[in-house]
């Protein structure tokens, strides 16, 4: 029966070891004037204007991620109404007030992604399996529904590798039923964000992405 996953981007379901799983979320703010579209499970990044961003690529830019995105509020430009919303739509924000951002920005959280392909060499439950622990990049990592407000990000499983640089690192495969065809997309995985930001052991760690900091 293929899989009923689709896209969802990244969505918290645990913490490494046995952490209390919060699901906990830190203030950020956004440029009132940013233009781009940020969605709910979407990997964002710090910006050297103290504001946050979405992810610089598809697969996710060259900028360790700072977290990932889980709404934000902001003062609406034509109503003055206080909005609440699980998408940054690019617009709308009165330029007088913050508008707050919430991301889930604890290295040690992990999400679970659904995989966005049907790879030869991960098609079967063993070969998927044995990708624990491998490293892995986004596709479409910027995109969303805007009807939904959801993240369209996905694992993009011809991007698994040792490679340090990729932004995901496999952690486990989700035992589901329902999505458990793994000749078809929507696999659900496991992941870690493999070059975060905020991670304590620093931007010369393995894992980590080559260029490390700040996006212009």
């Amino acid at each position: 029966m293929p899989n009923i996953n689709g896209a969802f981007g990244l969505r918290p379901i645990k913490k490494l070891g046995s952490n209390s799983n919060s699901t906990g979320m830190t203030e950020y703010r956004i440029a009132s004037n940013n233009t781009n579209a940020i969605f709910e499970g979407s990997p964002v990044i710090p910006l050297n204007t103290g504001f946050i961003d979405r992810a610089q690529a598809a697969a996710g830019g060259n900028v360790s991620l700072l977290g990932v995105f889980g709404g934000c509020e902001f003062v609406s430009s034509t109503t003055g109404e206080v909005i609440f919303s699980n998408s940054w739509p690019g617009a709308g924000a009165d330029a007088n007030f913050p508008v707050k951002a919430f991301v889930y920005d604890d290295p040690a959280q992990l999400f679970l992604i659904a995989t966005s392909n049907v790879v030869a060499d991960y098609d079967t439950e063993a070969e998927v399996r044995g990708a624990v622990f491998a490293n892995a990049n986004f596709a479409l990592a910027q995109s969303g529904v805007t009807a939904t407000g959801r993240s369209s990000a996905t694992l993009d499983l011809d991007t698994v590798a040792a490679t340090a640089a990729h932004h995901m690192r496999i952690m486990g495969v989700l035992d589901d039923p329902e999505n458990a065809d793994f000749t078809e997309e929507g696999i659900g995985l496991i992941v870690r964000l493999n070059n975060h930001f905020n991670a304590p052991n620093g931007s010369v760690a393995p894992g980590t992405v080559s260029t490390i900091g700040l996006s212009t």
